[in-house]
């Protein structure tokens, strides 16, 4: 039996890179910092030490001393290896498995909370490789582009995005993952649905790209300020915004969610659609929604109003 098959999962939780990025806002000056081979910091058990052996061409085994990065476990447990280590240090530095982030509001002291971790990765001899990025305005976290004004998409997945081929078949389409985009690319990937690519899907495919390419700014939330949220429905889908407002008095947009309708939702009446969205969004963002602050959900259905001041609520309603 292999060794990953009968292996226990470690049940450790993933770091969210929702709460990762937003931890990181309102700072003025970044550090990144990316580890090099930390699997090989972590010794094996020595009973368990056999069970990672290794044959050879020439007939003879080996053994690994060091976590192998194959093992199953592998990520879990230097995952938690790093966050047990830079525990203390978790109000100016965040971790990712081998990604550290370093930031703080001012530039006087930025020194001493580096050699702080400095200090960490030499005594437990962690190594960073030579992609450091040090007192910078903006770092590349997970995939986006961080600063003070907020977050960004990374220009290298904007412009691959751009360059998209169009789909020619299912497989293209599902592969891609452009179902989840638009309604008019859902229908062709049904079972046994026809492949007729027509004017509306070129249309829809197009949107996509453009609006991917033009997408905004993202502001980092300041849990110490009111948010508020603004909610709409379509006859196919349901959306809604977090939002709140900087230090001018802009209204910043923090996030976008959205998804299509089932088909069952899609028969409701136009004011139950403007609340399955308000669901939608207090599900959503209820990590900063429930707080002691008020907040303001904003819908431009006015029967709603009646619609829920009326007696007769119906049991969906209710």
């Amino acid at each position: 039996m292999l060794l990953n098959t009968a292996t226990v999962p470690a049940q450790t939780p993933i770091p969210r890179k929702d709460v990762l990025l937003n931890s990181m806002s309102s700072y003025t000056l970044y550090s990144a910092l990316d580890l090099v081979d930390g699997y090989y910091q972590i010794l094996m058990r020595e009973s368990d030490i056999p069970l990672t052996a290794v044959s050879t061409p020439s007939g003879m085994l080996w053994e690994w001393l060091v976590m192998p990065q194959e093992l199953s476990n592998a990520p879990a447990t230097f995952n938690r290896l790093v966050t047990q280590l830079f525990r203390p240090l978790r109000t100016f530095a965040q971790t990712y498995f081998d990604d550290i982030f370093v930031h703080r509001r001012r530039p006087d002291g930025y020194g001493d909370l580096l050699r702080r971790v400095f200090e960490v990765m030499r005594v437990d001899k962690l190594y960073a490789n030579q992609q450091v990025r040090l007192c910078a305005e903006e770092i590349k976290v997970l995939g986006c582009f961080v600063s003070r004004v907020g977050v960004r998409a990374d220009p290298g997945k904007v412009k691959a995005i751009a360059a998209w081929p169009t789909p020619r078949s299912q497989k293209d389409l599902r592969n891609a993952g452009y179902a989840e985009l638009a309604r008019p690319l859902s229908d062709l990937v049904k079972k046994d649905a026809d492949w007729v690519w027509e004017r509306q899907h070129q249309d829809a495919f197009d949107s996509i790209k453009a609006s991917l390419q033009q997408a905004p700014v993202l502001a980092l939330p300041d849990e110490n300020k009111s948010f508020s949220v603004v909610c709409d429905a379509s006859d196919y889908a349901i959306g809604c915004a977090l939002l709140q407002k900087d230090d001018e008095g802009h209204e910043r947009v923090i996030s976008f969610q959205s998804r299509q309708l089932k088909a069952a939702e899609r028969n409701y009446p136009v004011h139950d659609k403007e609340l399955l969205a308000m669901k939608y969004a207090l599900v959503k963002f209820r990590v900063h929604l429930l707080d002691t602050r008020p907040f303001v959900i904003y819908s431009d259905h006015a029967s709603l109003r009646t619609a829920t001041n009326s007696p007769h609520l119906s049991q969906r309603m209710a």
